[in-house]
């Protein structure tokens, strides 16, 4: 009996495991939906993650410019 509890137990928590997977991967997708829509989100959203990583560990990030800033310059 012991054994047969404790299955059940386990089953449950796969079944709770993959409900919040798939809770999280449509919370993703609409995220991903949201960015896509919006350059302006994803650049917030880039600095964001930029300012979190440098808060973690005192370190130097190096980030490439858009080839757009350099346009200008390189036309004249």
């Amino acid at each position: 009996m012991a054994a047969e509890a404790e299955a059940s137990r386990e089953a449950r928590a796969k079944v709770i495991a993959a409900e919040g997977e798939h809770k999280a991967s449509r919370a993703l997708k609409e995220a991903a939906d949201v960015m896509g829509s919006s350059s302006a989100a994803l650049q917030l959203r880039y600095l964001q993650t930029l300012s979190s990583i440098s808060a973690e560990k005192n370190s130097t990030i190096i980030f490439p410019l858009p080839i757009d800033l350099f346009k200008a310059f390189i036309n004249k």
